[in-house]
C-alpha cells in the first residue's frame, strides 16, 4: 500500500511563495514518476507539474511554467513544489500522485497516476 501525504499549503497574498511537500511511503519511491495536480472549486482536476523517477526530467503546465518548480529527494522519499509569484487563479486543492509504471518519464496525463494523496489547500488572496 502506497501512502502520500501533502503539507505546506496555506493562505498567501498574490505575488507570494509557498513550498508544498509530499511524503511517500510504502514502496520503492525512487522507481516511479511523481506529479502534482490541483483542483479548484467547481473545476476539474488539472495537471500542474511532474518529475521523472530520477528527477532528471520535468514537465509543467503552461499556466505555471517559469513560476513553479518541482523537485524530489529520493533518499527522503519526498517531492516538493516550489510556487513563486502566486496568483489568485492558483487557488486550489493541491495533490501529489505517483504513477504505477516503473522508470517512466514525467507525464501530465491524469490517467497515468495510480496513487493519490489527500491534498493540501492553497489560497491566494488578491
Amino acid at each position: 500500500q502506497v501512502s502520500l501525504v501533502e503539507s505546506g499549503g496555506g493562505l498567501v497574498q498574490a505575488g507570494g511563495s509557498l513550498r508544498l511537500s509530499c511524503a511517500a511511503s510504502g514502496r520503492t519511491f525512487s522507481s516511479y514518476s511523481m506529479g502534482w495536480f490541483r483542483q479548484a472549486p467547481g473545476k476539474e482536476r488539472e495537471f500542474v507539474a511532474a518529475i521523472s523517477w530520477s528527477g532528471g526530467r520535468t514537465v509543467y503546465a503552461d499556466s505555471v511554467k517559469g513560476r513553479f518548480t518541482i523537485s524530489r529527494d529520493n533518499a527522503k522519499k519526498m517531492v516538493y513544489l516550489q510556487m513563486n509569484s502566486l496568483k489568485p487563479d492558483d487557488t486550489a486543492d493541491y495533490s501529489c500522485a505517483t504513477t504505477n509504471g516503473l522508470y517512466t518519464g514525467p507525464t501530465g496525463d491524469l490517467n497515468d497516476y495510480y496513487y493519490w494523496g489527500q491534498g493540501t489547500q492553497v489560497t491566494v488572496s488578491s
